[in-house]
């Protein structure tokens, strides 16, 4: 017997804003343009492109509520290729709305051209750079959670990942997350073509499989012909009907599709098709009914998002601490996010079930609504916060044990081909931590972000420096990072000082230094110890707090350097290679008569208090007294 509600659902006529023939053209279309281009580049994917033609067909041209004119309307629907080495199929979608013109297609690859083999934001079209794969259900995450919990609009976000990135274990961090969060204003899309590149993918074309997988999840599962225009137009519209809870739509495609003799073969995965050009391409075109100009309906959004404004954040109120007491920067990094928070409705936190140890719990006390939780997924974590920060929709800060940053390394490089503006946060850096050990010591944390290009890394010496790094960074373009402690380190700053980005401050100094000492964090502080210790000998030492490690005060440094003798010891808590040394030693590196000295954690640490551990690695007063004078001597 046939419910009554299967009935309904058969009987719900097809939401067709375009013709099913015009449809299939236009996935024809996508094929031709995507051989051509990769054939130009003799490069590419052409394949791949071919199996999702049907797809991108129907949702640019059927489904997406979007304006051609404006690629970036906020107020759009959004579309993620996880799959980035499609993207010759997703621009092929934008020669044939109109926005590309076609000869430019012909460039793809080629140096100067945006068109590139991963897309990228150097086009007004795309969001974010993909192609790392596995990261694109996270940004679509984060897109979707802002529109649906910040900007209250009526936009779905599409995201389209291929069958063999659904084995990174970040597609299934996002998948719980977008599932915990009901978020059913998200549509995955996954190409169930059965080839990865160079063999079958473990789940092939069992598509059962991953629909008892995504059923487990908690989401609306549907397996669909991935080459039908009519299927594929119902599970949209299925997922559009869908409330309380998001849709995967499990698409069954061949690669190669409608390629004569290549379909569906294993070996041809990044190629272009070079002599069998010419006769695949005949074929497509014997398939196309419509000849002439199509004539297509892009839907337009259907609610506005409300307009906001991120710019010149500031603390609600300045630092107010006393200099000579102690606090650790972690919790003054949570007082500082309630701060900016207080000044601009758009200021977020995100953690990784770690904010009761990095003081984002503060933020979430002041305003539950701004702190998403994303418990212990930090590749999903950094994923979310890059699409909650596109199109300047948030102000995003990202905190969790530095050491944590480390597993989602991947999403942070690919956030900087993103030109992402999200900020992070690393807290438990160094072996200060003490009897925790090795695993939660973050001593690759500063090499890590110095290498991301256009990157800010900050590391305030104390409470009151560390809310205007947090101020800062706010304002900053490009990925910042705070690095944070978890001990109490005393304030030095007044709550009045002035801080730049890129200018280091001096400490302590006299007429007669004769060694500069750079440092940071606790060893900055245990520094200003040592210097005092050497003062009362009759030895002037000068201390410098960088404040910035990169862009690193190469002036101010080398200024300083020349007025204490030309000599400088720098001690970290990090390890040797890619911290403050070398920073310090490339900022010096072109400076004659500079002599550098540089102390670090020399092999992976030991558990113990954090007084033992610091003085065991010998990062302590009395240890940096002896390094000064033998600096000195040389």
């Amino acid at each position: 017997m046939v419910s009554k509600k299967l009935v309904v659902e058969q009987e719900r006529k097809m939401p067709l804003v375009t013709d099913v023939q015009v449809l299939k053209d236009l996935a024809t279309r996508i094929r031709i343009l995507s051989i051509q281009s990769t054939t130009a580049a003799n490069s590419g994917h052409p394949t791949t492109c071919s199996s999702i033609a049907e797809i991108m067909s129907v949702l640019f041209f059927n489904t997406m509520r979007y304006s051609v004119a404006a690629p970036k309307d906020v107020s759009s629907d959004r579309f993620v290729l996880s799959k980035g080495h499609a993207a010759p199929a997703l621009y092929a979608a934008w020669v044939e709305n109109g926005l590309i013109p076609e000869p430019e297609l012909m460039k793809l690859r080629q140096l100067g051209c945006d068109l590139e083999g991963h897309p990228t934001p150097r086009l007004n079209f795309i969001d974010v750079g993909t192609g790392s794969l596995g990261q694109g259900l996270a940004i679509a995450a984060g897109l979707a959670y802002v529109s649906k919990n910040y900007d209250n609009i009526d936009a779905r976000t599409y995201c389209l990942i291929g069958d063999g990135e659904s084995a990174e274990g970040s597609i299934w961090e996002s998948i719980a997350f977008i599932s915990h969060y009901n978020l059913d204003n998200v549509v995955l899309i996954i190409d169930a073509n059965r080839l990865g590149q160079s063999q079958p993918t473990t789940v092939a074309h069992h598509l059962e499989v991953y629909k008892a997988r995504l059923d487990a999840f908690g989401w609306n599962s549907l397996i669909v012909d991935g080459h039908s225009v009519e299927d594929l137009v119902k599970a949209f519209d299925n997922a559009s009907a869908t409330k309380g809870k998001p849709t995967a739509i499990i698409a069954k495609t061949y690669k190669g599709r409608d390629f004569p003799d290549i379909e569906d073969r294993e070996g041809w995965h990044g190629k272009a098709l070079g002599k069998e050009t010419d006769r695949v391409l005949k074929h497509l075109e014997g398939l196309i009914v419509n000849k002439g100009k199509l004539n297509f309906t892009i839907p337009s959004p259907v609610t506005r998002a409300p307009q906001v404004n991120i710019s010149n954040i500031q603390l609600a109120s300045p630092p107010n601490y006393t200099v000579g007491d102690s606090l650790a920067t972690r919790q003054a990094y949570g007082a500082a996010l309630v701060k900016i928070a207080q000044n601009n409705p758009r200021v977020i936190g995100l953690d990784g079930d770690m904010k009761n140890s990095t003081f984002s719990e503060l933020l979430k006390k002041y305003d539950p609504a701004r702190h998403i939780e994303c418990f212990i997924a930090e590749q999903n974590l950094v994923g979310v916060a890059i699409g909650a920060t596109c199109r300047d929709r948030t102000v995003a800060f990202v905190s969790t044990f530095a050491a944590f940053l480390t597993r989602a390394f991947d999403q942070i490089r690919m956030g900087a081909i993103s030109q992402t503006n999200v900020n992070f946060v690393g807290s438990h850096c160094g072996v200060s931590i003490g009897e925790d050990g090795a695993s939660q010591m973050a001593l690759e944390d500063l090499a890590m972000f110095r290498s991301v290009p256009g990157s800010t890394v900050l590391y305030p010496a104390d409470a009151v420096s560390t809310e205007r790094a947090v101020e800062l960074a706010a304002n900053t373009p490009g990925v910042t990072y705070i690095r944070v402690n978890r001990p109490a380190t005393k304030i030095i700053y007044a709550n009045d000082f002035k801080f730049q980005i890129g200018k280091s401050n001096v400490i302590l100094s006299s007429p007669k230094d004769q060694v500069l000492f750079i440092g940071g964090g606790i060893t900055l502080q245990e520094g200003i110890s040592a210097a005092t210790i050497l003062a009362q000998q009759g030895v002037g030492v000068r201390v410098l707090d960088l404040f910035t490690i990169k862009p690193i005060d190469r002036e101010g440094i080398i200024k300083n350097a020349r007025e204490s003798g030309g000599r400088i010891l720098v001690v970290e808590d990090h390890y040797p290679e890619g911290g403050i040394g070398e920073a310090v030693l490339s900022a010096v590196a072109e400076v004659r008569d500079v002599y550098v000295k540089k102390i670090a954690i020399p092999r992976v640490p030991r558990s113990g208090t954090p007084s033992q551990v610091l003085d065991y690695y010998g990062l302590t007063a009395k240890h940096i007294v002896n390094y000064l004078l033998d600096a000195i001597k040389n």
